[in-house]
């Protein structure tokens, strides 16, 4: 029995021997691995189509990074249920630092909408915000309004006969202008397109009186006086539109939205990781070329840490969810 006892405690120690060097070694591995990242390729998943906004930083974004980082950053484009699909293709993937995804502002919108196989606001890492700028609240021209004070007095006097375009329900775009009613205590109606062309078409057209749009997409159109800006939604004004006021400058303090994008990826991250992603990405965000591309689309470098990205990304998600429930807001 004695012979038992000192056997299975010399089996005892070299297990738990064995186990400390098999610990050591994989703790060695991480720190190494963490140590020389990236050393293979970065995925970039955008959750819209080619050629659209998110896309294209993406794409600017991936070509600076890669050099930066020694090692191709590739955009991959997974379209559908609103980035919903690549949101969780990304986040479920291991959390390495080689997925990465191009978050826009309607990541925080859409838990307000859909029921999501994660925590928007915890299954992620956030790693950098990259840009942002207004959305230019922009008015068809046959409109009996050209400041925002007389679309206010328009839309009080006549409740529900004015309406609002957007890409569709769910929308960062409808969120932006259903604020406005709230701050502004009216009643524009919503008609939602299947995206942002149908829907600055049918604004041109007359069929609907207003859009809350981008920069990129609405700009032009206000240049060549097919549509007439009102305000920005931003607390700064659009230099390409120095004399169109801010919604707060317009009477409405309280009011701001900012159209963004940022870079989060899976929860778990390592800190030395997602230490290296920030820092690189805020370099980039100070290349020249890239400062002039972003300024040229309404859009501002927005070199911030990760923790304080975080924290935009929270309060926005809190923000927008109280709102859809004070308004009753809902995909039908």
């Amino acid at each position: 029995m004695v012979y038992l006892t000192r056997a299975f405690s010399k089996l005892v120690k070299l297990s738990l021997t064995a186990c400390l060097f098999s610990w050591l070694s994989l703790a060695t591995t991480t720190a190494s691995a963490q140590t020389n990242y990236p050393n293979k390729p970065i995925k970039l998943i955008v959750g819209f189509a080619p050629g659209g906004g998110s896309d294209l930083i993406a794409r600017l974004v991936a070509a600076k990074l890669g050099p930066v980082l020694g090692q191709p950053v590739i955009v991959e484009n997974k379209p559908g249920a609103g980035g919903n699909i690549a949101a969780e293709l990304a986040l479920k993937s291991p959390a390495d630092g080689y997925t990465l995804f191009l978050s826009a502002a309607s990541y925080t919108v859409n838990p307000s909408f859909y029921k999501l196989p994660f925590d928007s606001g915890n299954d992620m890492t956030p790693i950098a915000l990259l840009a942002r700028g207004p959305f230019i609240i922009a008015a068809t021209k046959n409109l009996p309004a050209n400041t925002l004070q007389e679309l206010v007095a328009l839309a009080k006097a006549s409740p529900g006969k004015y309406s609002f375009a957007t890409s569709g329900q769910g929308s960062i775009t409808q969120m932006a202008t259903e604020y406005f009613n709230e701050t502004a205590g009216i009643n524009l109606l919503h008609i939602p397109y299947k995206g942002t062309s149908p829907a600055l078409t049918d604004t041109v057209a007359g069929h609907t009186d207003i859009i809350f749009g981008t920069v990129a997409s609405t700009l032009p159109l206000v240049g060549t006086g097919q549509l007439k800006a009102l305000a920005v939604t931003t607390p700064k004004r659009l230099a390409a539109l120095p004399n169109v006021p801010t919604v707060m400058e317009s009477g409405y303090p309280s009011y701001e939205v900012t159209n963004w994008h940022g870079i989060i990826a899976p929860k778990g991250v390592p800190a030395a990781v997602q230490d290296k992603l920030n820092k690189a990405i805020n370099q980039v965000l100070q290349d020249p070329e890239m400062e002039k591309t972003l300024t040229s689309d309404g859009l501002t470098a927005a070199a911030i840490s990760p923790e304080e990205f975080g924290v935009l990304l929270r309060s926005e998600i809190a923000r927008w969810g109280a709102l859809a429930k004070s308004r009753g807001l809902s995909i039908k």
